[in-house]
């Protein structure tokens, strides 16, 4: 279990890194660029679109599996809200198990693709880097979501008075009831 836990941490530093250094060098090549076209009246940096795009495939897919570890995930929550803790429980498994299953899904299909960019052999235009490096991140976020909302579905069926959003976040409608039992525990 320990190496389990170390692995995971490792991924979430990894994930961590990797969608913090994407949204910087997007910052940074798209403040260039503007820079560039505002000052000197044109936009010498013939790649910043290339990189710009690469850095936001990253962080794209690289934060599907992020956001679904802290449950930030996008949700339509209108009938979740206002569910009873049992009907929420129920929909919490039901959502993370079909969203899991869709993901992983999708990272099979675009592993395919980025199979046939690989054998194609295509590059970008103007840095001529290989097509695939760049879609390959693609099927790797699917992966990752589709693992991460296996473990909140697991979590949510382990754990039978608590729902959870991410293995990381507890349902903000739990949060009263979070907070009377940590005043319990502290003697509050």
């Amino acid at each position: 279990m320990k190496l389990f836990r170390f692995i995971d941490k490792l991924i979430m530093r990894l994930e961590e890194f990797i969608l913090s250094f994407s949204v910087i060098v997007i910052s940074v090549v798209i403040i260039a660029n503007i820079i560039a076209r505002e000052i000197f009246n044109s936009s010498f940096f013939y790649w910043n679109l290339e990189v710009s795009k690469f850095a936001i495939v990253i962080a794209t897919f690289m934060g599907i599996g992020y956001a679904a570890r802290k449950g930030r995930h996008i949700s339509m929550s209108a009938f979740y809200d206002f569910a009873p803790f049992k009907g929420r429980k129920v929909l919490s498994i039901l959502i993370h198990g079909i969203t899991a299953i869709l993901l992983l899904g999708l990272a099979y299909l675009s592993f395919e693709y980025v199979q046939s960019e690989y054998e194609k052999g295509t590059v970008t235009p103007a840095l001529q880097i290989p097509q695939y490096l760049m879609v390959m991140f693609i099927p790797l976020g699917f992966l990752l979501g589709g693992i991460q909302f296996l473990r909140n579905m697991w979590i949510n069926i382990r754990v039978k008075d608590k729902v959870y959003l991410g293995i990381d976040a507890e349902d903000y409608n739990d949060k009263d009831k979070t907070e009377i039992d940590i005043e319990e525990h502290i003697g509050v």
